[in-house]
């Protein structure tokens, strides 16, 4: 295997594992030989994890690779500590062949050490080491002399020639602890490095466990305590979106909500409220977290209106503490402040709520606490959990390498933070509503009769940071409020609704059952009220504004024969249109309808009769159905899900933020039900 295969083999396994880095945490290399296509001459070269990677999924295009000639003369132009950044744009000038990755503030850590194989990892045991407040003492007692101390440092040139020195004075180190921070290993082989690493965190977790206090963030308190599951998904629901429209106070966020044993034991621990002041230390962790969470100091019994006022004023505090903390560090050259909302809000007995840009964000924001969790209870099982001070979190928060980095991210799709809700998502016109949604950047709840299909429909759109499928009858007033919860405690609240969900039966007046006529009212109108009702709360209690979609018809305004239960009930519909645009209003939520003309291809509606039905009534073949609907139009155009698709995304992106009460016709221009 290549010297760049074993790296990414031995990079995967490390990323695939918890215990020893988080996401996109940490870094690697491999340094070898290659012939130079230039000069047909051997070179030595350094591949190293690029910057922004995760070793997990690390592929040879996530790979800078540099000559190592090249990296070795950078010590003598290097201008001292003062001005080490501009190390990083050196790089650039050391690379060898095209493509792959921009190199990582670490290159130099990877380029420096006189190691062949060099892992740098951010594992929750090795941080508890770097974090705790006699590290130093504990790493000479739990590792002897195959591990080294270096102080903390921020990430950089200098930090690679400590290393390198450190590593050239101590012969038989195998690794160093970096305080504040995480474990640096490394290797005559790739195998060799990669044993070294994993005996550094196996070595530290047994130290914590045969050595630490058993009880490490102290007694459980009572208050405190974990409510029942389904009392504390209920109250997570109930809070969710009020505290998405806290943290969104600057930009749009999407949530995420954990009720891990790790996270329900720290909330109910006696230490709780002194370590989230304390906050987090290894930049990997706070730089997705913020330096320090909101933590609620309610009992978990705490009623949700006393939960969600305390909430209010944690919040209004947080955000002026946080302005303090960057007027108090930044610098004349510092970046402007990125947003006073916290990413971490911790609720005793229900759990914690983490925040991002996006679902994987929010969500591996989350997962970044979780590891700060276990490096508290790690620090002080065997010490006293003493993180770097606001000053140095600040150098790494707003350090100007990572404003560049935040630079080069893409541009965010025009749903992007945006959460919806479709009914009747499983087939047909909401699958394309839904798709449509999901490819603009939107996550997007499937609610459908068929759970199954529901969720096979999901998982075509991605994963569960893209879109999930439930089970609804939108009948039922339990069942909706139900779909309901289950958006926010999946993405954090709810933005965007459509009300798609129907079915129809075609019949004269005098076939027209009482049945037929209720089966149709209640899933349409009764159906749309109940869904718009549920949402409405949420939309109101976030304070983000929003909007509501009815996929009408035109069967609305169009009076047809053999169709009075179904385009009834439609009227219905677009009149509820009307009503809430005029009531939501104020709220800033926009309600809009579409009122599409037959939809053939690919609808539920049609395969399950009705297109059998009207083709009986026009006289036409049912295959031809859809022909004979676009004949009978002024474009001559058949009516697609993705046409209806289309008029949603239109209708909730940001060019008609001014319109509400509209109904758009998407029926290829049929005269007869032109709005008057």
């Amino acid at each position: 295997m290549s010297t760049a295969g074993e790296l990414i083999a031995r990079s995967n396994r490390l990323g695939a594992d918890p215990r020893v880095t988080n996401y996109a945490g940490g870094n690697t290399s491999a340094k070898g030989t290659e012939i130079d296509p230039v000069t047909g001459e051997p070179v030595e070269l350094l591949w190293v994890k690029g910057s922004g990677g995760d070793l997990g999924t690390l592929t040879e295009s996530g790979l800078a690779v540099l000559r190592m000639d090249r990296m070795r003369a950078l010590v003598n132009v290097y201008p001292g500590v003062d001005r080490e950044d501009e190390m990083v744009a050196a790089f650039d000038y050391a690379l060898h062949g095209k493509g792959g990755a921009a190199p990582s503030i670490d290159t130099a850590m990877h380029g420096l050490v006189d190691a062949a194989h060099v892992d740098h990892l951010h594992p929750d045991s090795g941080i508890a080491f770097a974090t705790a407040k006699d590290g130093q003492k504990l790493t000479k007692k739990a590792f002897g002399d195959k591990v080294a101390w270096v102080d903390w440092r921020r990430p950089g040139f200098q930090l690679g020639l400590d290393i390198a020195a450190i590593k050239e004075a101590n012969p038989r180190a195998i690794g160093v602890i970096l305080g504040g921070h995480g474990i640096t290993a490394w290797g005559a082989t790739s195998k060799e490095a990669e044993k070294n690493s994993l005996w550094i965190i196996k070595t530290a977790e047994e130290y914590i466990t045969s050595t630490g206090k058993k009880a490490p963030f102290g007694k459980q308190v009572t208050k405190r305590a974990a409510l029942p599951v389904a009392d504390r998904h209920a109250k997570a629901a109930a809070i969710a979106a009020h505290i998405r429209g806290l943290v969104s106070t600057d930009d749009p966020k999407v949530g995420h909500y954990t009720d891990s044993d790790a996270v329900l034991d720290f909330l109910a621990s006696s230490s709780y409220e002194r370590l989230a002041a304390l906050g987090t230390s290894c930049p990997d962790h706070f730089l997705r977290t913020k330096v320090k969470p909101l933590a609620l100091d309610l009992p978990s019994n705490a009623t949700v209106e006393a939960t969600l006022a305390r909430l209010d004023t944690l919040h209004e505090s947080y955000r002026k503490d946080y302005a303090k903390y960057y007027a108090t560090h930044a610098v004349v050259d510092s970046p402007a402040m990125r947003g006073a909302d916290p990413a971490i809000v911790l609720v005793p007995g229900v759990g914690m709520f983490s925040y991002g840009a996006n679902k994987q964000t929010a969500r591996v924001a989350g997962e970044f606490y979780v590891n700060a969790i276990n490096v508290m209870r790690g620090a002080e099982a065997i010490s006293t959990y003493a993180p770097i001070s606001d000053a140095e979190k600040f150098r790494i928060e707003y350090w100007s390498l990572e404003e560049a980095k935040l630079a080069r991210m893409p541009r965010p799709k025009p749903l992007a933070g945006r959460i919806a809700l479709v009914t009747g998502a499983a087939s047909g016109i909401g699958k394309a509503i839904a798709t449509r949604l999901a490819a603009e950047g939107a996550c997007v709840v499937i609610a459908d009769l068929d759970l199954t299909k529901a969720q096979e429909a999901a998982a075509e759109l991605g994963g569960l940071d893209v879109a999930v499928g439930i089970v609804t009858d939108v009948t039922d007033e339990a069942a909706v409020q139900s779909a309901i919860d289950q958006t926010v405690l999946a993405f954090g609240g709810l933005d965007l609704v459509v009300n798609n969900a129907g079915l129809s039966l075609s019949k004269s007046l005098l076939e027209t059952t009482v049945a037929d006529w209720d089966l149709q009212h209640n899933v349409m109108a009764k159906g749309s009220f109940l869904v718009s009702r549920a949402a409405a709360k949420v939309l109101i209690d976030q304070k983000l504004g929003g909007d509501i979609i009815y996929i009408s018809s035109k069967n609305s305004v169009f009076a047809g024969p053999n169709n009075i239960a179904y385009s009834a009930t439609k009227a219905d519909q677009a009149h509820q249109v009307r009503l809430l645009a005029a009531e939501l209003g104020e709220y800033g939520v926009k309600v809009n309808g579409i009122n599409p003309d037959g939809v053939v291809r690919g609808s539920g509606i049609f395969a399950g009769g009705w297109g059998a039905k009207r083709a009986a009534v026009y006289g036409v073949p049912e295959e031809e159905l859809g022909k004979y609907y676009a004949q009978r139009t002024l474009l001559k155009r058949e009516v697609l899900p993705e046409n209806v698709a289309n008029a949603v995304f239109v209708l909730c992106a940001s060019d008609l933020s001014h319109t509400t009460g509209l109904h758009i016709p998407v029926d290829a221009g049929v005269a007869a039900a032109f709005l008057r």
